[in-house]
Order: C-alpha cells, then structure tokens, then sequence
C-alpha cells in the first residue's frame, strides 16, 4: 500500500475503512503491522476503501495543557488524521498492549486527534457533550504476551474498556468490536498465520 496513508481509487459501494496502526517502533515491523496489513488485503478482496494512519511516522507534540486541548491548533499531521478518521465508516485500531495499557504514543495520538470541535462538542452547563462521530463502528485489535483471557477476566480489559467507553463511544462511535491476540511471543506459526487469516477475513466483510 505504501506510505503512511494510503487509498485505492474505486467506484465501488463497499465501506471506507481507516486503519489506525498504534505501535509505536517506526524502525522494525512487528506482528500489529502483518495484521494490518492482512486486514487492508482483506479490504481489498471486500471490494471496501482503505486509509492508513501509522502514528510511529507522525509528527506531533503531547498535549501538557487543558488550553492547548481545548483551543490549541492541531499540528499538520493530527488534521490529516482526523480528515482520514471522519472520511471513514470504519475504523480499525491496533496496538500492542504495553504496562497493560495502549502505548503512549497512542493515547498521544488520541488525545491530539479526538479534541473539542471534532471528537465532540461541550454541551450548556449540566448537559453532556454532543457527539460529532456518530455512524461509525470500529474493531481494536491488541496484541499481548499474555493470554488473551487472562486479560479479560483476569484484569477486566480495563484499558480496553477504557479506549470503548472514554474514547470512542463519548465519540459517538459503536458498535465497537475487540480482538485480544495473547501468547504472541509464544507463538507458533501455524498459530501466527490463523491470526493473519482471521483478521484478513474481519477485512473482507468490512468488519
């Protein structure tokens, strides 16, 4: 696909996708980039188009400010990513699960891009903000040295669940669907190449 962005011209009806790839090492590919990658050829075999976000090649600042949240002016890189975030019926989020939370790149990323006036809209004083993007649905896909249920029962999937609720759903966004890859060092490969077929079939039918 090439680049840090990417979309395939075509007259098809099938859906917009943005695919946000959230590791952080811009030097070497890791197993979140063949998932990727495999989820944006199962796009094209869907017939959908696809945009691709790599934040470990962006350029942006973290936010250290209420006021620069609220009414600073996103960087370059940050509009572009929103632009490509709005275009999109679908988003799909993968990042490795790092101290049992996203990368701080990531939640950089998030808290540049999901900022008032894109994100949402501060309601009257009492009222809750208005969502600004509704319609969308989204699939998180996280890669873990640990089992994949041992984070979800054992440690409630708490950042997980703090990405669905805090960040996308205050959006407006949903349904959102989670993937948990565990065992990833671990790994065979008969197991890594099951990982890649499944998540190129989520590609396929758009979800």
């Amino acid at each position: 696909m090439g680049g840090r962005w990417s979309a395939p011209d075509s007259g098809h009806m099938g859906k917009r996708i943005t695919i946000i790839q959230g590791h952080p090492d811009a030097q070497a590919r890791h197993f979140c980039h063949a998932l990727a990658d495999e989820y944006a050829k199962g796009c094209e075999d869907g017939g959908h188009q696809v945009k691709r976000i790599d934040i470990a090649q962006l350029d942006f600042p973290v936010l250290r400010t209420k006021e620069e949240f609220e009414k600073g002016m996103p960087p370059a890189a940050i509009v572009e990513a929103q632009r490509a975030i709005e275009w999109a019926d679908h988003l799909v989020i993968l990042y490795p699960l790092w101290l049992g939370s996203m990368p701080a790149l990531l939640k950089a990323f998030f808290e540049q891009t999901f900022r008032p006036g894109f994100a949402f809209e501060y309601g009257q004083a009492g009222r809750l903000p208005k969502k600004r993007l509704t319609g969308k649905s989204a699939r998180i896909v996280v890669t873990m040295g640990m089992p994949g249920f041992v984070y979800r029962w054992f440690f409630f999937a708490h950042s997980l669940k703090s990405l669905e609720r805090n960040i996308l759903s205050f959006a407006g966004i949903g349904p959102i669907r989670a993937t948990l890859i565990g065992n990833v060092e671990g790994m065979k490969e008969k197991q890594r190449l099951g990982w890649l077929d499944e998540v190129r079939g989520l590609g396929d039918v758009g979800k």
